[in-house]
């Protein structure tokens, strides 16, 4: 079986970031690999996402950005920025449309942190930009 591909995908609207929350759940970072750009109006998030696509019993991880832009506002509950070395673990990424074509992303995270970022209209990308590595955890969810 060959090697998966880094993913690089794009999402343009609600549809496409649900593809985006399945690529990217159980990711973890840091808060400190949140940053936003008000000036450019852009989110990135550095990541390290669980390559959920590559299958097998080992698992792997391998760092990933997520960059959303069109960017109003960015709200965060729950989530320190004092707190940089604190470990997020991302369950999901969701769309709620407001004034068409834009709205609000809502990324959640384990323990009740989310960010709530306001988009003019949905501009984000995922990119891995490492080479994967083994993990011994592979991530559970109770059924």
């Amino acid at each position: 079986m060959s090697e998966p591909a880094p993913l690089r995908l794009i999402a343009e609207d609600g549809e496409d970031l649900a593809v985006l929350s399945a690529a990217l759940q159980d990711a973890v970072g840091k808060i400190g690999d949140i940053r936003f750009e008000a000036a450019a109006r852009r989110l990135t998030i550095g990541l390290n996402r669980f390559r959920w696509e590559a299958g097998g019993k080992q698992g792997e991880r391998i760092r990933s950005g997520l960059q959303i832009g069109s960017v109003l506002q960015v709200q965060s509950r729950r989530l320190r920025r004092e707190a940089r070395e604190a470990v997020l673990s991302l369950l999901g990424v969701t769309f709620e449309p407001g004034d068409v074509p834009g709205g609000t992303i809502v990324l959640t995270f384990a323990g009740g942190g989310e960010l709530r970022v306001e988009v003019e209209c949905v501009d984000a990308a995922l990119a891995d930009v490492s080479a994967p590595w083994p993990t011994p955890r592979r991530p559970a969810h109770e059924e």
